[in-house]
């Protein structure tokens, strides 16, 4: 089905503040999902919904929980979101780095204990928005490890995302975010619910064998999400784990940690202010002179044109701002089962999304 961002996003507020969140954060994390359904991350959107909804009910997902400062070293900044959601602890920690680093010139800022922070780069396009760079290393804890190492065929890791993002005055941003496996694990999860195949090389079964069925994941003996790019891919999931896990959030993949069926992320963030650099100008001269190379390169066969990290994204925010945002009929029933668990009754849903 087809659903404007508007009505999607007022669903999804209420159903969180029937899960007894306050105002601002069931907005917060709303709007948070729904962006990141416009830009195309579906695995990022409200299909998150039901997990989110769940872990509130079992005591998983504080939803009310506020950012803690356990460290404060001027340049070096250790916050704690106490399990509370990602997307409002993880801005409220950008926003302190973002803060700090007028006078610093740079922040390394560790997050630790966040539920699940959503899209990453919407923590970047925070800082891009100050006209600040930023660099992120986050792993994925809490349950069941579905990626495999390579060269190995049994699941050690999860998709430790990892983004960089640069500013661009009077430009939108250049913003690479990226699960360091093929494939988000949620597009897995969108693939299941629409009855599609995930594209070749995403998967490997429990024999460590070639697949593109994405219900191994959900089934015993269950298979594994692999690296992308083959070893290179793989080095850069580890480097998130061990900075985003083990330095900033003391709490890896490694099996002695608790497993509880929760989706719990660590964040080891570096946010920078380009004018403790020097000349901003020049900066921006460079970013800008070096794209448009970018882009005057010659298509390659099957290639409309070249773009830059964030392009594909904004290209989808304007066709699904315009159209509409299409929900697989598994998903939405999902959507409407975790609404009526939160205490919304049909009339409601249907009130709120026209249907």
């Amino acid at each position: 089905m087809l659903i404007a961002a508007e009505p999607l996003t007022q669903l999804v507020t209420e159903i969180f503040l029937a899960c007894d969140a306050q105002p601002d954060i069931a907005s917060r994390v709303a709007g948070h999902l729904v962006e990141a359904n416009l830009k195309g991350h579906d695995s990022h959107g409200v299909g998150m919904v039901p997990a989110y909804v769940h872990n509130i009910r079992n005591g998983n997902l504080q939803p009310n929980a506020e950012l803690k400062v356990i460290q404060d070293k001027g340049a070096v900044l250790l916050v704690d979101g106490q399990l509370g959601f990602g997307q409002h602890v993880g801005r409220e920690a950008t926003g302190l780095a973002i803060e700090r680093v007028r006078s610093t010139g740079v922040v390394c800022l560790g997050l630790r204990n966040a539920h699940h922070l959503g899209r990453i780069g919407s923590y970047g396009e925070q800082c891009a928005a100050a006209g600040l760079v930023s660099v992120h290393f986050v792993n994925v804890v809490g349950h069941e490890p579905q990626v495999a190492p390579f060269a190995g065929r049994e699941p050690r890791m999860t998709t430790n995302p990892f983004c960089a993002v640069v500013p661009r005055t009077g430009q939108p941003p250049l913003v690479l975010d990226m699960a360091t496996s093929a494939i988000a694990l949620g597009k897995v999860r969108v693939a299941a619910m629409k009855g599609e195949a995930v594209p070749e090389g995403s998967l490997i079964d429990a024999d460590g064998n070639p697949s593109n069925d994405p219900n191994i994941l959900f089934r015993q003996p269950r298979g594994a999400l692999g690296p992308f790019g083959g070893h290179k891919g793989y080095g850069l999931a580890v480097i998130c784990e061990l900075l985003g896990g083990a330095l900033a959030g003391q709490w890896t993949a490694q099996p002695k940690q608790p497993r509880a069926g929760n989706i719990v992320n660590h964040m080891l963030m570096f946010v920078l202010d380009p004018e403790a650099f020097g000349d901003v100008a020049q900066f921006e001269q460079e970013v800008t002179a070096m794209i448009d190379y970018l882009h005057s390169t010659a298509p390659a066969s099957g290639h409309d044109r070249v773009r830059i990290p964030g392009e594909p994204e904004r290209e989808t925010l304007a066709e699904r701002s315009s159209h509409g945002i299409d929900i697989d009929a598994n998903s939405w029933r999902a959507l409407v089962q975790a609404a009526e668990a939160a205490g919304l009754d049909q009339s409601r849903i249907d009130a709120l999304t026209g249907a």
